[in-house]
């Protein structure tokens, strides 16, 4: 794992920021959280700078202007590196939603749980081990 680890989070919901953010603190105070709104807000970001390249994002699926799976597809076209995981983190736990998402690219899934520390330990546990795929 590096030192400064970069998670890139693209979620609609302010409150979501905070929680992700203080999760990922409390994981290591070395890591580094950057947001966006939706999809679109994100792929700007990706677009604009091209020395931005997070160590992993986080991506919420329901959004405004673009959502998660519309921003799996377009993401597809940007010159990133492939080995970006895209960790899927929402409220659902569809099937269909893990099924469609990991035909899109999707690297992983995990379901917003309901304390801090809960989510602490998932993102600590991903961190460590990247082929744990599916974190409900």
């Amino acid at each position: 794992m590096p030192m400064d680890l970069t998670c890139f989070l693209i979620d609609d919901d302010q409150d979501d920021h905070e929680i992700f953010a203080m999760a990922l603190e409390s994981v290591d105070k070395n890591y580094n959280c950057i947001t966006a709104v939706n999809g679109q807000d994100a792929l700007e970001k990706l677009n604009t700078d091209k020395t931005f390249i997070p160590d992993f994002i986080f991506l919420d699926l329901n959004m405004p202007v673009m959502n998660g799976k519309q921003f799996l597809q377009e993401i597809k076209n940007l010159t990133l590196p492939h080995s970006i995981p895209v960790v899927i983190y929402t409220t659902s736990s569809f099937q269909k939603d893990i099924e469609e998402t990991k035909k899109l690219g999707a690297s992983h899934f995990l379901v917003k749980p309901s304390s801090i520390e809960e989510l602490s330990g998932k993102l600590s546990l991903l961190f460590q081990n990247q082929a744990v795929s599916y974190l409900i």
